[in-house]
């Protein structure tokens, strides 16, 4: 049995139009499943490809206005690229924003709808992991939250520290996993959050009982009777447990 990330998924108010920007801003290709549901892919891959990370956009009467918890570090490869890159997203509608950064080598942007994300200076570690260098969560203890995710997906944590935690697929695919020790306490439902789908999915039911095991807990965000199984993580965070749908 496995799990493994296999995309972001981001409530919006208009998901096609949010899809465009982040399909523009990727380079990925568009798909629907439905009415208010957009999906995001990289080139070359089809769902669910095991080596590819993926991005959904479902539409949602009131996605929250607040600081959200779980945002997208971009990666670039020169400090050229990062320019153009930055250039390149406002005019797609990208604005900048402040979340307090101050003076760091990175660009903080937020898309049409007000997500905040990152522009990354290149790093050495993500001249591999496609546009999408991380996903990244605030949270008040990354070593707690490296333990549960370490031993969720079983992926190689490449740094803990009580300030720090980062992990990755054990393969070397895809975007990082990162959580940051920021101050404050959650009270709201994240805007965005992880998907997971079990290898093979017909092992849902054995993953859940297994993460519940583990310290996550059944969260109820309205989702109704639907295939996929919503739990939280120690620090409140939902994410989805995918089934066959």
């Amino acid at each position: 049995m496995a799990l493994r990330l296999v995309q972001v998924n981001i409530k919006t108010r208009d998901d096609s139009a949010l899809g465009r920007f982040w399909a523009e801003a990727l380079g990925w290709g568009v798909s629907s499943e439905g009415p208010g549901v957009t999906n995001l892919e990289p080139p070359g891959f089809a769902w669910p490809d095991p080596d590819a990370f993926y991005i959904d956009l479902v539409a949602v009467p009131d996605p929250e206005t607040v600081k959200y918890r779980v945002h997208l570090d971009l990666a670039t490869t020169s400090a050229a690229h990062q320019a153009e890159l930055v250039a390149r997203l406002k005019e797609l509608g990208a604005t900048p924003a402040d979340v307090g950064q101050g003076d760091v080598p990175w660009t903080v942007l937020a898309d049409p709808e007000g997500n905040v994300f990152c522009v990354l200076e290149p790093r050495p570690g993500h001249r591999d992991t496609g546009p999408v260098a991380a996903v990244v969560v605030d949270c008040a203890d990354p070593r707690a939250m490296a333990r549960f995710w370490d031993e969720a997906l079983d992926w190689t944590l490449h740094e803990v520290t009580d300030d720090h935690a980062v992990l990755r697929s054990a393969k070397g695919a895809g975007p990082y996993l990162e959580f940051l020790r920021t101050p404050g306490t959650r009270t709201w439902w994240n805007r965005i959050h992880l998907d997971l789908l079990p290898d093979p999915v017909e092992d849902q039911a054995a993953e859940v009982a297994r993460l519940r095991a583990l310290g996550a807990k059944p969260a109820d965000v309205g989702q109704g009777d639907v295939s996929w199984k919503v739990l939280a993580d120690p620090e409140g965070n939902e994410f989805c447990v995918l089934g066959r749908g």
